[in-house]
């Protein structure tokens, strides 16, 4: 028994040799094609439900937000999965329910006559994207924990982060060409395959056992969750600003960049954390979030009060900067205030706090642009991220009474020791 759990289960040591990128980079590339899938469809299918089925406004809004909510949901789920099945096997089923809801896609084009069925069968696609969003995002950063050294986790979160960012961000144009060359049907068959490919890529990639032993209440770990995301949430407004509205704001001002305003925040997000993505480890998650935070809202104030457009794209960029290390430092936190068994939940009810934020967030900020001004947008979400800095500084003061850095360092390191030795005895 011992030596078949040896040929599929990592050795000890074995997890984390050679460099960060090398160990991660098989999942990091399936979160990347997961949601490259999830960004293909964000463009064209309010196209297709209006154009081509024929619906209004409400049912595009229901089609498009269904994904969101089905991810919402499945968090807690998703995050149980990988605890107690192990993260690659939450990987696969993830892609599986990708390959599902594609196929839904495809399905729906069957139906087009009767356009209620289409959108049935469509929003069953949607559900089933959005349980696989919840699954493979999970699975993958708990996947890649447990290949890296224990140093390592805020850098991991990172690259996890920015794969799935940059995806979309790629994803969408591309999306938008197919549709245009082939129509929905182009869509739904890439949909289809690029999971598949990725069920095929990623099964030889050796798996960790799952290290769910004594069952934490889930009220306990969400208690735990509760600071990190609500820092996360409060910060994450900034995204559905950002998406949302900045090129809006550029049109209504008159300047011309807005698509560089955004190309701005996207790309020095990415840098900075390909550049930096390893500071919340080496000084502490809710230290260097506490700097990020500052910085974010200085971005975003300067887009706010903004007189020129050139101005509105530094802000963007400050702002990005700000917002990269956010995710992974008040993420490092919350995976460490729980026992290794929990992670899985806890990185799903993480995760669930920015969906909270950009679901109630969004439509009051389009509220407030309303009555006050897009400008305003931008000055909440300041002050948003200003409202988080006292949580980042109960986390740094926890983390301080605690040890520091270099003792949540050494509790990793036994706690990844436990999981590799559970799973190769």
């Amino acid at each position: 028994m011992a030596a078949c759990l040896n040929s599929e289960l990592q050795e000890p040591g074995e997890a984390y040799e050679g460099a960060p990128l090398a160990a991660i980079a098989p999942i990091a590339g399936v979160v990347f094609t997961a949601f490259f899938v999830i960004g293909l469809a964000l463009p064209v299918l309010p196209l297709h439900v209006h154009d081509d089925l024929g619906m209004g406004a409400f049912v595009v809004g229901l089609v498009a937000g269904c994904q969101f909510v089905a991810s919402l949901v499945s968090r807690l789920s998703a995050g149980r999965i990988t605890d107690t099945r192990g993260p690659k096997r939450a990987v696969l089923l993830g892609l599986a329910a990708a390959v599902a809801g594609g196929t839904c896609y495809l399905l729906s084009l069957m139906f087009t006559r009767t356009p209620v069925v289409s959108v049935g069968i469509l929003l069953a696609g949607r559900s089933l994207a959005g349980g696989a969003e919840s699954l493979i995002i999970t699975g993958g950063i708990l996947w890649s924990l447990g290949r890296v050294a224990p140093g390592r986790a805020a850098q991991v979160i990172a690259w996890a982060g920015m794969s799935m960012f940059a995806a979309i961000a790629v994803g969408a144009p591309i999306g938008s060409l197919v549709f245009g060359k082939f129509g929905f049907f182009g869509v739904a068959l890439a949909s289809t395959l690029v999971p598949l490919l990725s069920i095929a890529f990623i099964a030889p990639v050796r798996s960790l056992a799952p290290v769910a032993s004594a069952t934490t209440p889930i009220s306990a770990v969400l208690g735990a969750v509760l600071l990190p995301g609500a820092g996360f949430a409060l910060s994450g407004i900034t995204f559905g600003s950002v998406t949302v509205f900045l090129t809006l704001y550029f049109a209504v001002e008159g300047w011309a960049g807005g698509a560089l305003a955004f190309t701005a925040f996207a790309a020095v997000l990415i840098a900075t954390r390909i550049v930096a993505g390893h500071l919340p480890d080496r000084f502490g998650g809710a230290q260097v979030a506490l700097y990020c935070l500052v910085i974010q809202a200085l971005g975003l104030g300067l887009i706010g009060a903004a007189g020129a457009g050139w101005v509105a794209i530094l802000g963007a960029a400050i702002a990005g900067a700000g917002f990269s290390l956010v995710f992974p430092g008040l993420g490092l936190e919350a995976v460490r205030r729980v026992p290794p068994a929990n992670r899985g939940i806890a990185m799903g009810a993480y995760n669930a706090f920015l969906d909270v934020t950009l679901g109630a967030g969004s439509p009051l900020l389009g509220l407030l642009a309303g009555k006050a001004g897009i400008a305003a947008v931008f000055d909440a979400s300041a002050i948003a991220a200003i409202l988080a800095i006292p949580i980042a500084l109960r986390l740094r003061a926890e983390t301080s009474r605690s040890g520091g850095a270099r003792h949540r360092n050494v509790s990793m390191e036994s706690d990844y020791g436990y999981m590799v030795e559970r799973g190769t005895t």
